[in-house]
């Protein structure tokens, strides 16, 4: 990216659960469906352990994948030249957008004080970004992008 840049936000996806947290729910899990499992097997219905097993493996999967997922970033950058969004993850990183500031435009989309998405316009493209916000972040980072770019667009000094 050329020149100095206005905005080089890092956007990275609500985690809830810790690594710890992971471990302990899954211990949980495990160790109810063990017990349920024994039970089922000594009331003789061996069948049921298999689908216990399953759910376990199922949840295992759904939260191995929420772990992976959490660790993705959308980057935003806006200088004088041009407004790039780079999505990043732990391999590889890969511009997604890239557009002259002078003729970028953001969209926003509001549901009453709060904005709903966001999305970079030019020339009949367009793309989401800030997704991975909260309605209330989404409508602080709106505001700062804009501002970026106004700023970016004018030659206006840096914050």
């Amino acid at each position: 990216m050329s020149g100095s840049l206005y905005m080089d936000a890092v956007i990275t996806p609500h985690r809830s659960l810790s690594d710890r947290g992971f471990m302990v729910l899954i211990s949980i899990i495990t160790v109810a469906n063990c017990a349920s499992a024994a039970v089922f097997l000594k009331m003789g219905a061996t069948l049921v352990p298999v689908f216990l097993g399953i759910d376990v493996l199922a949840v295992l999967v759904a939260l191995l994948v929420s772990i992976r997922r959490a660790r993705n970033r959308e980057r935003v950058q806006v200088s004088a030249s041009e407004v790039r969004v780079v999505h990043e993850t732990p391999a590889a990183s890969t511009l997604v957008w890239e557009s002259p500031t002078a003729f970028t435009r953001l969209f926003v989309e509001r549901d009453e004080d709060q904005v709903t998405a966001l999305r970079l316009a030019l020339s009949g493209r367009e793309i989401p970004v800030a997704a991975a916000l909260s309605p209330r972040e989404r409508t602080e980072f709106a505001k700062a992008l804009d501002r970026a770019i106004w700023k970016a667009k004018r030659g206006a000094p840096r914050d």
